[in-house]
């Protein structure tokens, strides 16, 4: 048919290779078409059985499809994949073949998939939320640089905030960071407030002290449910990670926290007229009937930092 349009072209006076561009092939093309009508009267595609008797000079040999096999089977190469097996190997001085017929000959043996320890993903859960609607609900903490007197020494100032009335209800100064100084912080937190039934929420970042045996020991002994942030999450802390950074300590303070908290003296007025800008006396007693608006452990600031 394609003759007929050709030649019916050629007759209203169109040039015979224009009509084959239209049609998308060539004049050689054409000929041959014509020539094998007239030798056989028959007019067939051969362009698939000549491409399938025809070998690529380049084709890979079964001794070395079988030798890129053993190699990616190997115990160094077996979970990983093509794209960097061929660079190591290269590193090494050996070249097999491109990356592309590594796939390719990985997938005619059924082995393109996820291979060795490699697994597949999954989808992880939001962990839970939690908000708090009144005080002693939902309480966070964390440690904190203390700039020092001797320039390079820093003390640790371990705080626990509610998110609810920004109140400071627990805090010390240490040299050091240890789950035990964080456990005797929460029991006297917690005898502070009065906290004698279950339900309180404890969060904190993903820290050696916030997750120390002790500590976990120390809030179930208590009833706290512990809240840690998910490591997917590139956040600070809610209302912590904003308030910790921007507090200024004045110079001299720290030392005299710890020297007095090692006497009994308590410093806490001074410490918390620093750290804390916004007196919360009348939200902690749930004086004030707004409620908190919702906060996930996964690490929404937006509101808590409204309410900074």
């Amino acid at each position: 048919m394609a003759i007929d349009l050709i030649e019916e072209a050629v007759a209203a006076n169109a040039r015979r290779f224009k009509a084959c561009a239209v049609l998308e092939i060539d004049v050689r093309t054409l000929q041959r078409w014509k020539k094998a009508i007239q030798e056989e009267n028959t007019l067939e595609d051969q362009r698939k059985a000549a491409a399938a008797n025809r070998t690529p000079a380049n084709k890979l040999s079964d001794e070395e499809r079988e030798a890129i096999l053993s190699v990616c089977n190997q115990p160094e190469f077996q979970s990983l994949p093509p794209s960097q097996i061929v660079p190591r190997l290269a590193d090494t001085g050996k070249y097999l073949a491109s990356e592309s017929s590594f796939y390719r000959v990985l997938r005619d043996a059924d082995q393109v998939h996820r291979r060795g320890r490699t697994q597949a993903p999954r989808t992880v859960a939001k962990p839970p939320g939690f908000q708090a609607t009144g005080p002693n609900q939902v309480w966070s903490w964390d440690i904190t640089f203390l700039a020092a007197s001797i320039r390079g020494a820093f003390y640790r100032l371990y705080l626990v905030l509610d998110i609810f009335s920004r109140k400071i209800v627990g805090w010390e100064v240490h040299e050091n960071e240890s789950a035990e100084h964080a456990s005797v912080l929460m029991r006297k937190a917690c005898l502070a407030e009065g906290i004698h039934a279950d339900g309180l929420v404890l969060h904190a970042d993903n820290g050696g002290p916030m997750k120390g045996a002790t500590m976990l020991a120390t809030l179930q002994k208590l009833g706290v449910v512990p809240s840690f942030q998910s490591a997917l999450s590139q956040r600070r802390q809610p209302v912590l990670g904003e308030l910790i950074p921007h507090t200024q300590i004045r110079a001299g303070l720290p030392e005299q926290a710890v020297r007095e908290h090692r006497d009994g003296t308590p410093v806490g007025p001074r410490l918390c007229t620093v750290v804390q800008q916004r007196a919360p006396a009348q939200r902690h007693p749930l004086r004030d009937a707004e409620p908190a608006s919702s906060w996930h452990g996964y690490g929404s600031t937006e509101a808590a930092r409204s309410r900074l």
